[in-house]
């Protein structure tokens, strides 16, 4: 169960790297930014505002920021130290043993795959809703969940008098099998294409932040009056208003937050990682702390909060701005239907990769790591994912699928911090480009701290949790502890060539 990697091999294999260390602290910031801003605010900051926080949303905003702080500053500790592939899995298999890595790796479905299910969701909902900008209606029954009472602006949708309960997300099971069949025959993405993509994320929020705040400001009082009072709502309980709901929402918008450890990964191409990566880290989340917080200031003032518990929170507040600001609001939708297509592209694209690497380490059938012999992509592997994430997203909620996607990421940062502690501890004398600042109390912070926003996470998502992770751990017992190449002495072969596909600079896995 506890068997290694030896440190001293996958430091090896970094030393023939010609990586050039050309980036400073800006480029740093610059990168977080562009990772961080992606699906999460377009998704899921409607829902928690408008089940758990209120306009105090905001406040949820940095508690999230703060905890991806301390997370950060660790995955920066150990990719400087092990700048390896398979990030989190590699870390856990390096430090803390072989179990370790296979429960991480298990964690790191829910956090890719799971959020391909989400941001799925998130996509469908904008293209109904541009869709309907132009007359063109899917059935109301084939656009949401199984059982879910469709609702728009806090009420119950009724045709012909009665409320429509959905059967079916069709568009968002479509996306999955579209964007999986493209895995299969192999996408490369140019740097060209992945810029152009964050370009238009980032218009899109510009945009959104300028023309909504004008109006925000134009008529302040009156909105606010209308819709900020009182801030914080009441306290109902089970983590519905008061500080409890700020709380249980930052545990919710901490998705918007998924993607900054891709900072980290830049260790080897910093010119200073002791002074660059903390600069970098902490500046984009504090950058993007500010951009969400803006957004969902606007957002709240502009509905009202209880109207926005659903998928696609942004088109229906650009649907408020007005008639005169019509073609902006189909401008908008399009934008956020590019850039969740290319992010639901990525991080497809990374849980393949995470099965292939698995697999060629013997704690999966051999059979996800076989690679097809025309497109020299992982084929059988990416159909099971492109299946798990279709079947997710046109069945599920999307509360509860992201509810597991955070309590899986935050699981997951927990063990990354604690790799740290035990890093230091078991190999103090290692080369490390950057450490963290006052160890250990900002790891230990960020264990206390993921733990207590998954403490704030609903029963039936824990239990769904506890579950989800007996059965890995059973699978392990089962196939893993068994097959691993690592119990039988075997070395790590490096597999064959599947070519390169960059991961969009704005949403990096």
């Amino acid at each position: 169960m506890f068997a290694r990697k030896s440190i001293a091999q996958v430091q090896r294999e970094t030393e023939s790297s010609e990586l050039k260390r050309t980036l400073g602290k800006w480029n740093l910031l610059l990168l977080g930014v562009g990772c961080i801003i992606g699906a999460g605010i377009f998704v899921r900051t409607g829902s928690a505002a408008a089940l758990h926080a209120g306009p105090a949303v905001l406040l949820s905003f940095v508690v999230a920021g703060i905890v991806c702080a301390f997370a950060g500053l660790c995955y920066a500790e150990l990719s400087s130290t092990l700048p390896v592939s398979g990030s989190a899995y590699t870390y856990g298999y390096t430090t803390l043993g072989e179990f370790v890595a296979w429960i991480m790796g298990a964690l790191l479905l829910l956090e890719y795959g799971l959020a391909a299910s989400v941001v799925a969701v998130g996509w469908a909902g904008y293209v109904v809703s541009l869709l309907n900008d132009f007359g063109l209606h899917i059935p109301a029954a084939l656009t949401g969940p199984s059982g879910y009472t469709l609702m728009k602006d806090g009420a119950p949708v009724l045709v012909d008098g009665h409320t429509v309960t959905t059967v079916f997300n069709l568009p968002a099971f479509l996306i999955c099998v579209a964007l999986a069949a493209l895995l299969v025959v192999g996408v490369s993405e140019s740097a060209k294409v992945n810029n152009v993509i964050v370009a238009i994320k980032v218009g899109v929020l510009t945009a959104f932040i300028v023309v909504g705040g004008l109006i925000v400001i134009t008529h302040f009082g009156e909105l606010a009056a209308k819709n900020w009072v009182p801030f914080i709502p009441p306290a109902q309980g089970d983590g519905k208003f008061g500080v409890d709901g700020i709380m249980r929402a930052a545990s919710i918008v901490f998705f918007a937050y998924i993607g900054f450890e891709a900072v980290s990964t830049a260790g080897q191409e910093s010119k200073d990682p002791k002074r660059d990566m903390p600069f970098g880290i902490i500046g984009s989340l504090v950058v993007c702390t500010v951009i969400y917080m803006l957004v969902a200031a606007i957002m709240t003032l502009l509905v009202p909060y209880a109207s926005l518990n659903v998928p696609d929170p942004v088109a229906v507040v650009v649907d408020h701005f007005g008639p005169t600001w019509g073609w902006l609001a189909k401008v908008i939708k399009v934008g956020a239907i590019v850039g969740l297509t290319s992010v639901v592209l990525v991080l497809m694209y990374a849980q393949t990769r995470i099965f292939y690497t698995m697999a060629r380490d013997g704690l999966l059938p051999k059979v996800f790591s076989h690679v097809h012999p025309k497109f020299k992509t992982p084929a059988l592997n990416t159909v099971l994912v492109g299946l798990i994430t279709a079947v997710a997203a046109g069945f599920f909620d999307i509360n509860l699928l992201g509810d597991a996607t955070s309590v899986g990421t935050l699981a997951a940062f927990a063990i990354v911090c604690l790799s740290v502690i035990y890093l230091r501890r078991s190999a103090p004398d290692l080369p490390r480009g950057f450490s963290v600042p006052l160890y250990p109390v900002l790891p230990i912070l960020g264990i206390l701290s993921c733990a207590y926003l998954i403490s704030t996470v609903p029963w039936n998502v824990l239990r769904f949790f506890l579950i989800y992770m007996g059965i890995a751990v059973v699978l392990y017992f089962a196939y893993g502890f068994h097959f691993s190449n690592l119990q039988h002495g075997e070395g790590q072969d490096s597999g064959p060539d599947m070519g390169e596909f960059p991961a969009p600079v704005g949403e990096q896995p």
